[in-house]
């Protein structure tokens, strides 16, 4: 593959709607059937607005249109649900770019525990970046912290107008506990911070008191209220997720002006047995609202 390094200069749609509120559906999954042509893959570094390289992989399928897939907590571009939609996207003669964010895997910078607005301002390089090429950014994908992410972009920058949040966190002081351990407040104040360990007792990562006070302070509920209305939304989420639970999901049907929900009945949060399903919704929605637009180039 080449590298490029340049510059960056329920089914619910709101009440007016007439689609239903909410869908379930379960089904047998069957593995996916995706190929990638290898061919087509470019390794591109943009750097953001800190200096920090982000490294991602664009899959070029012709098309002027070009979807963003952004990974989640402690992940990477190469994460699984991540490179089965860029695959998917292909498929479906659909440009995709997925990358690293800052401070995980090949990309510059420190992981930070928190920094969810910094991970939006590596989106905003990133369509940028393509914008320079006079390419159409038509749409951003995140899963888990990326679902964040793509919404907090979303109410800042009001310039991408299909936004797909899969398995996003609506309250970010949730799960905190699960991750850092009790006291972990006292903790981290008498110390500045917390070494989280994996199952082996190994160092895993460092979460100091900044970046937990980042994550405190993000506020999803009021940053989804500034979202455009002529946004669209598609939230995506399992039943039987453990990590984020889908009232989350439900939490941002109720704010999010144009939103339409799908919960996959019995998914967890990875999506483990239901791959297929998953990319199946995700590429319908933003293959549907580009026919609408106009449609996708190819």
């Amino acid at each position: 593959m080449d590298t490029v390094v340049l510059n960056a200069q329920s089914l619910l749609f709101n009440s007016h709607s007439q689609l239903p509120l909410l869908t379930r559906r379960s089904r047998t999954i069957k593995p996916l059937n995706y190929t990638i042509n290898m061919s087509l893959q470019q390794r591109i570094v943009v750097p953001n607005k800190h200096g920090e390289k982000l490294v991602g992989i664009f899959h070029d399928s012709g098309s002027k249109d070009v979807v963003v897939l952004c990974h989640g907590f402690r992940s990477t571009k190469e994460a699984t649900s991540i490179v089965n939609l860029a695959a998917a996207f292909e498929n479906a003669r659909i440009s995709s770019f997925r990358f690293d964010f800052s401070g995980n895997g090949e990309s510059d910078g420190t992981f930070q525990y928190g920094h969810y607005w910094k991970e939006a301002d590596d989106l905003h390089a990133v369509t940028q970046y393509f914008r320079g090429l006079n390419r159409v950014v038509a749409a951003i994908v995140g899963h888990s912290k990326g679902g964040g992410v793509v919404l907090l972009y979303a109410s800042k920058y009001d310039d991408v107008k299909l936004v797909v949040n899969i398995s996003g966190r609506y309250d970010l002081k949730a799960g905190v506990e699960e991750r850092l351990g009790k006291d972990y407040m006292e903790r981290i104040k008498k110390d500045g911070f917390i070494d989280v360990k994996n199952k082996s007792v190994n160092f895993n990562y460092r979460v100091t008191e900044e970046s937990l006070m980042d994550r405190f302070g993000t506020n999803m509920h009021e940053a989804c209220l500034n979202i455009d209305k002529d946004c669209r939304v598609l939230t995506v989420h399992g039943s039987s997720d453990t990590v984020i639970p889908v009232q989350d999901a439900l939490e941002f049907a109720k704010i999010i002006p144009i939103h339409k929900l799908h919960i996959i009945e019995g998914a967890d949060h990875p999506y483990t047995k239901h791959q297929d399903e998953l990319t199946s919704v995700v590429v319908n929605f933003i293959k549907e609202n580009l026919h609408q637009d106009g449609g996708a180039d190819s």
